[in-house]
Order: structure tokens, then C-alpha cells, then sequence
């Protein structure tokens, strides 16, 4: 067996009859592939932001400015943007096992390889590698999360997945600030990607392919969930079917991008800017500031769940609503958090919880939607499509974004955050009432007479 074989989607294997044993083995196996991925992209997110945090301490020792460390900002969200996009049409038809376990042993490598290094030069290589293989991470979990948890369930379970974006977001900044701090910044890169080599072999130890793989019925057979009409023999889509016919094709999908290239720009800039503002115009220590962004993604943590049980059980699996209220939401937030008197950390820290709160329901939503109104079998190339044109919003929020707070200082930096955030809620208006495509609806729904268990959906 080649290396190229543990990429290769799991074979279905033959259908376990036994009800009980279904409904224990699914019990078993979703809440281990969850705590799993969950981890995984905790760790992700230590080798994606170790640099941000080791910033103002590489920044003194090595003399650069902020538009220099802007531009290594945006080589990683160009090449993870780019890497999500290819990457998801290739996690389309990919064992997330490994896929998802080598990109975070080899972004642990490269955090390594960054840390020993000096020169701008090496920082773009590497740091632009490491934005390919983060790449590696997030359409794995797309398809894991549509395979194995059903519609009418999946916005509780996508947002409490989407909460590890926020748990590696918050324990990261303390980790790297303090390693940058009392042991130089290149400890801040060295810990994260050790920590990542060994998370990585653990993915490999506790994720398996799709239901089908270990003698599960699909997940709608399992939940009785179908949000289709069209119920089809499940089999695997060509590379063309999934980029032309139910991506690049798809209305829904573009729009869906668009705004979501507007929502990183917010989550990004505030995110990697925002403990710097605290200290350039607040004069808050390191630490301080760093801290800041832990109640960033606190806010995130809450938010996602919020968002995710409210588009379930309020809109009724309807994800266009949240998207509308927290975009809107979010621009009287960054507001707020430029206006905050000097002094008042407490309310720098409430302003900042309340940006992740509102930011982080879109952030996930979005990719969401993308998932849910493409075909199934597309999830990861559609998540994937939607999150690179979201990291050419975010490689905006690097150099971009730095040279206008370089310019025309931080008031004209909120500025364009809330401009970028009218922009998101104009363009996600029209989906309001959307919750499937109807292009998998066409068609009219089956017999209710016919027997459910005859049939193989798609």
C-alpha cells in the first residue's frame, strides 16, 4: 500500500441489521469522531495563531513594523484561503482520518521551522506553508459533520464544533504571550507545533471515514431525516460533478462567499489587531492585552452555540436570520470597542466579548449554509469554495487593513470594519428565507406508503 492510499474514502462495508447495534455503535462512534475533530482543530488554530501572539515581541527584537508583519498576515490567509478550496475537493474524496492528521503534523513541523528562522524571507516560506497545510483542516470536518449528524440536529452540533475555533483562539494568546514573554518568541512557535506533531497521531488513533465505512446505514436512514425530496443510491461524485454541477453552478454558493469574504475581514482584523490596539492607544502590558482576545473568543464560544441552536430550534433549521441579526449586530460592536473611554478594561473586555459573540454566528453559519445548499456529497469543495474567497477577506485584514491604520489611524480601521460588516448584511438579506436549495427539491416527495428501509437516499 502506497502513501497515497490513506487518502483513499473508507470502502462501505456491509450493513449492520441488528437496530440495537446500530443505535449503540452510532452513539459510540459520533461522540468519538466529534471530541476528535474537536481537538484537532483546537490544535489547528495553536500553529495558525502562535505567530500573532509572539508578534509584538518578534517586532522588538528583529526591528520590523506592523506592514511587515501585515504581509506575512496575508501570505498565510492567501495560501490557506487557496489551500481550503483545493483542499476541499480533495477531502470530497479523501479519508478526513488522515488527511485531517497529517496537515496538522506537518503545520506543527513548519511552526517548528519558523521558530528557527530570521529572515523575512524564510518567515513568507514558511509561514505561507503552514497557511497551505492549516488548509488541511477544516473541509475534513465539513464532511465528517454532514456525514454523520443529520439536518434537523446539525446546527446544534456544527455549533458546538465551532467552539474549538474559539477554545484554540483563547488558550493560544496565553500560551504563545507567555512563552514570548519569559522565553523568547521563538518558544512561542516551537511549543504550539511540538503539541501538534503529537495531536495529530492521536486524529489518526481516534477518526474513521463515514457511517458506511463501519457498517452504519447513512445518517437520514439513520434519523429518518431527509432534507431532500430526491432519494438516490449514495455514491461517490466526480471531481467535475462536485466543482461544476453543485459548486461553482450554484447562486447560493457565491453569495454565501461574498459575505463571508466581508465577516473575515471583521473577525480577522480584530482577531490579529486588536490586542495591539489595546496597547499602542491604551497603553496595556503584553498580557493584558493578549487577554483581550480571550474574551474575543469567549464571545465566540457563546455564539456559536447561541447561533447554532437558535437557526435549529427558532428558524427551524433556517440559517439565513442569524446571519442577518449578528452582521448587523457586529458593526455597533466594533463601534463600541473604538469609543470605549481610556482606562475602562473591564468594558475593552466586555466589547471585545461581544465582537466574537455576534462575529462568531456568521463565521460558522455561513460555512454551514454553503454545506447545506450545495449536494451532500460536495460539502467539503463547497465549504471549502466559500472559506477561500473568506481568506482573501482575511489576507485583506493583513497588510490591506495595517496600512490603513498606518495611514489614517485607527479611526479609519473601524471605519472600514464597519462598512465591511453593512456590506455582509446587504448581501445576506436574500437568504433570509432560504433553508434548502431547491434544486434538490424538484422533485415530488415519495409515496409516504413506501417502506423507508427499501429505499437508499441521497
Amino acid at each position: 500500500m502506497s502513501v497515497f492510499d490513506l487518502f483513499k474514502p473508507a470502502p462501505h462495508t456491509p450493513e449492520i441489521q441488528d437496530p440495537d447495534v446500530v443505535k449503540e455503535r452510532y452513539k459510540y462512534w459520533r461522540l468519538r469522531i466529534f471530541y476528535g475533530m474537536y481537538v484537532g482543530y483546537i490544535f489547528y488554530y495553536f500553529t495558525r495563531k502562535s505567530f500573532t501572539f509572539a508578534m509584538p515581541v518578534l517586532m522588538q527584537d528583529l526591528g520590523l513594523q506592523i506592514s511587515d508583519l501585515g504581509i506575512l498576515s496575508s501570505i498565510l490567509s492567501i495560501t490557506y484561503g487557496m489551500s481550503k478550496f483545493l483542499s476541499g475537493v480533495l477531502a470530497d474524496r479523501s479519508n478526513p482520518r488522515f488527511f485531517m492528521a497529517i496537515g496538522l503534523i506537518l503545520t506543527g513541523i513548519l511552526n517548528i521551522l519558523f521558530g528557527m528562522s530570521s529572515s523575512i524571507i524564510f518567515f513568507g516560506i514558511f509561514w505561507g506553508l503552514n497557511g497551505w497545510f492549516q488548509g488541511w483542516g477544516w473541509p475534513p470536518c465539513a464532511r465528517l459533520l454532514t456525514h454523520w449528524y443529520s439536518q434537523k440536529e446539525r446546527g446544534t452540533w456544527w455549533g458546538f464544533w465551532n467552539t474549538s475555533h474559539s477554545v484554540g483562539g483563547a488558550l493560544i494568546p496565553l500560551i504563545a504571550g507567555f512563552f514570548a514573554q519569559y522565553m523568547g518568541w521563538r518558544f512561542a512557535m516551537y511549543v504550539p507545533g511540538v503539541l501538534c506533531i503529537v495531536v495529530g497521531l492521536f486524529l489518526i488513533n481516534r477518526l474513521r471515514d463515514t457511517p458506511q465505512s463501519l457498517g452504519l446505514p447513512s445518517i437520514e436512514k439513520f434519523k429518518d431525516d431527509y432534507p431532500t425530496a430526491k432519494r438516490e443510491e449514495e455514491h461517490e461524485l466526480s471531481v467535475k460533478e462536485i466543482l461544476f454541477k453543485h459548486v461553482l453552478s450554484n447562486k447560493y454558493i457565491w453569495i454565501l462567499a461574498i459575505s463571508y469574504f466581508f465577516v473575515y475581514i471583521i473577525r480577522q482584523a480584530v482577531n490579529d489587531f486588536g490586542a495591539l490596539f489595546l496597547m499602542k492607544t491604551k497603553g496595556y502590558s503584553l498580557i493584558k492585552a493578549n487577554a483581550s482576545v480571550l474574551w474575543f473568543e469567549a464571545g465566540g464560544i457563546c455564539g456559536s452555540l447561541a447561533a447554532g441552536w437558535a437557526s435549529d430550534r427558532i428558524f427551524k433549521g433556517r440559517r439565513g436570520p442569524i446571519n442577518v441579526l449578528f452582521s448587523a449586530g457586529v458593526i455597533f460592536a466594533v463601534a463600541g470597542l473604538y469609543l470605549v473611554p481610556q482606562g475602562m478594561i473591564l468594558l475593552d473586555y466586555l466589547m471585545m466579548f461581544v465582537i466574537g459573540f455576534l462575529i462568531f454566528g456568521p463565521q460558522m453559519l455561513i460555512g454551514m449554509a454553503a454545506a447545506e445548499l450545495s449536494h451532500k456529497k460536495a460539502a467539503g469543495t463547497a465549504t471549502g469554495f466559500t472559506g477561500w474567497v473568506a481568506y482573501l477577506g482575511a489576507a485583506t485584514a493583513g497588510y490591506p487593513i495595517s496600512k490603513v491604520a498606518e495611514v489614517w489611524g485607527w479611526y479609519g480601521f473601524f471605519l472600514a470594519l464597519c462598512i465591511c460588516g453593512a456590506i455582509a448584511v446587504l448581501l445576506l438579506l436574500p437568504l433570509w428565507r432560504i433553508k434548502t436549495n431547491p434544486k434538490y427539491t424538484a422533485e415530488p416527495a415519495v409515496n409516504k406508503s413506501e417502506d423507508p428501509s427499501e429505499v437508499v437516499k441521497t
